[in-house]
């Protein structure tokens, strides 16, 4: 769930951009925040050894999460469950899918993703979002693997997510592995990190009272490279109250490798929030060095035109950027804009070109306002 950043002019509708569900808003959020703050203000612990690695190492698995209710979805339901199904069979091509599924969905999930997918029904989930409610794994390059939760608050408490606020930490014990809280609330659609000490992030997710009331930036920036394993955060200030994730930053800007990023860019004629945003974030990456001091190295990936999509949604995410690595493949997505669909796969086969890159119909998932990205999580080798 990542991530929306590229979607297009705000509107009514059903989908994330436009806040996708209220039902079961709860206090807790506004009650965690609190805790959050109260441990923001003490000594930030010392930076261990573990620290989240960049995307494009080794996995042993990749975690997703089955949809299945209608109050979230409505008439979209099986739309969404088919794209996710499509995701997860894809990716299942090229290393161990696990798909976590309620009991009363489980069988549907399994008949929908094939015999390639391992569905659980021992973790149960509200929606798909699986990059903001999963755990994030980190590694110390000596074979120790464990996990951090990021106090996932159904995005600023605008969705119901009782049992997604539980999903890191039992996936945590579901692969036996320790597990800590973050000394934030976030998601990990909001963070990008380069694996040597760099993150980046948008200020309008992160530093925003319906996550972290009263918590300041700089105590929010010690949390992030704390908890990633890093020392070092770009931010972008981002759009604020146009989705339902605040402008996560892994629809627009993603890194490569450490000192390599790329950010997507809107075609000239788009002027919206979220095309000002792109072309801010270029503006600051081009000028940002990393945690070791390097000059950035910023590469455009070029957006597709909104007029030539597949989707007349005025909310669609259109965001190729929003790309997952799986073991030796790239899966992205592709809209219908037949000239810049196969100029992002060619971008992406010269960035990874000893992969297989994989361009997948999701149109229903981009309704919802999300992508590739947003419903996987991957678990690095150690």
């Amino acid at each position: 769930m990542n991530d929306r950043t590229v979607g297009r002019h705000a509107g009514p509708g059903l989908n994330r951009r436009r806040f996708l569900a209220a039902a079961g808003l709860t206090a807790a959020g506004a009650a965690l925040a609190t805790t959050i703050q109260d441990r923001a203000e003490a000594a930030p612990a010392a930076a261990g050894v573990f620290r989240v690695p960049v995307e494009d190492v080794r996995h042993t698995r990749t975690w997703m999460a089955w949809p299945d209710t209608t109050s979230i979805w409505r008439g979209k339901l099986s739309g969404v469950q088919a794209d996710i199904a499509l995701i997860a069979r894809t990716i299942a091509k090229y290393e161990p899918v696990v798909l976590c599924a309620n009991p009363g969905s489980a069988a549907k999930a399994r008949q929908m993703c094939g015999p390639t997918v391992t569905v659980i029904s021992s973790i149960p989930v509200d929606d798909c979002w699986m990059r903001d409610t999963g755990p994030v794994f980190r590694t110390d390059g000596y074979g120790g693997l464990d996990t951090v939760g990021l106090n996932f608050n159904g995005w600023g408490d605008k969705q119901t997510h009782a049992k997604d606020a539980l999903v890191a930490e039992r996936i945590a014990a579901y692969v036996g592995v320790p597990f800590t809280y973050a000394d934030l609330v976030g998601e990990g659609g909001a963070i990008e990190q380069d694996g040597a000490g760099t993150l980046m992030a948008t200020r309008s997710s992160i530093v925003n009272r319906n996550r972290n009331p009263g918590v300041s930036e700089r105590q929010l920036e010690r949390a992030m490279c704390d908890a990633y394993g890093a020392s070092k955060v770009i931010w972008f200030d981002g759009v604020y109250g146009q989705d339902i994730t605040d402008d996560h930053v892994d629809a627009t800007s993603r890194f490569l490798a450490p000192g390599e990023a790329l950010v997507q860019m809107p075609v000239a004629a788009d002027t919206d929030d979220y095309a000002r945003d792109a072309r801010k974030q270029y503006s600051v990456l081009s000028a940002s060095t990393t945690a070791a001091g390097r000059a950035m190295d910023v590469m455009r990936l070029q957006g597709p035109d909104y007029n030539k999509i597949r989707s007349a949604n005025r909310d669609f995410l259109a965001s190729y950027a929003n790309f997952y690595l799986c073991n030796d493949a790239v899966i992205s997505a592709q809209f219908g804009d037949k000239r810049a669909d196969e100029a992002a796969k060619a971008t992406l086969a010269r960035l990874y070109p000893d992969r297989r890159i994989e361009q997948l119909d999701i149109d229903r998932l981009g309704t919802g306002g999300g992508g590739i990205h947003c419903v996987t999580q991957q678990q690095p080798a150690a």
